[in-house]
């Protein structure tokens, strides 16, 4: 349950003023279907998770059992102080809006997500918790949390939302999380 709550948490926070959920906000003013759009979120956050999560779980197999808790909290760390980086919206490219709401959301936000703070978030996770399927889950309801009330009313929602607040918050629960895993083998 730990891995599950904690990938909601720490995804739907990285995910506040991230190129995607910039990118959610740009396809709810090019698309009248918003469950399209939604659906294509849906459908690109499972498969780029469920690599990710994947990756990290085989990845922390190679890592001796000595060093895992160290390389996954100063990645953590790394990650909390890379959030505090605003993303610019790239979402300029208008070739891929021929391919209708759905397919466009679902190419253009899994491009988006590789290399993603919010993916790079889901295979340290994967690592940390050694369960492909809590992470998926709880990184996926993560991004539904952060990008579904964009896509309804996005312009009214960041309007309201101090972006550099909502950064520094999601850093400071990647730092605890990075000290936490640090300091857990210590403390055993």
């Amino acid at each position: 349950m730990e891995a599950l709550l904690t990938s909601i948490s720490t995804v739907a926070l990285a995910e506040m003023g991230d190129k995607t959920q910039l990118l959610a906000l740009f396809l709810a003013t090019r698309f009248a279907s918003k469950s399209s759009i939604v659906l294509g979120i849906l459908a690109a956050t499972l498969l780029n998770h469920a690599l990710s999560a994947w990756i990290g779980v085989e990845v922390a197999q190679w890592i001796p059992e000595s060093a895992i808790s160290w390389v996954v909290g100063l990645s953590f760390i790394a990650v909390g102080l890379w959030l505090l980086i605003p993303d610019k919206d790239d979402s300029d490219d208008n070739s891929m809006l021929k391919y209708g709401a759905f397919g466009a959301t679902f190419v253009l936000f899994f491009l988006a997500e590789i290399g993603d703070k919010t993916q790079i978030a889901t295979v340290l996770l994967g690592a940390n918790y050694g369960s492909v399927w809590m992470v998926l889950i709880g990184s996926t309801i993560g991004m539904m949390l952060a990008n579904v009330p964009v896509v309804f009313a996005g312009n009214w929602i960041m309007d309201r939302i101090n972006a550099d607040r909502t950064r520094q918050l999601a850093c400071l629960l990647f730092l605890i999380l990075g000290v936490v895993t640090i300091a857990s083998p210590l403390l055993h």
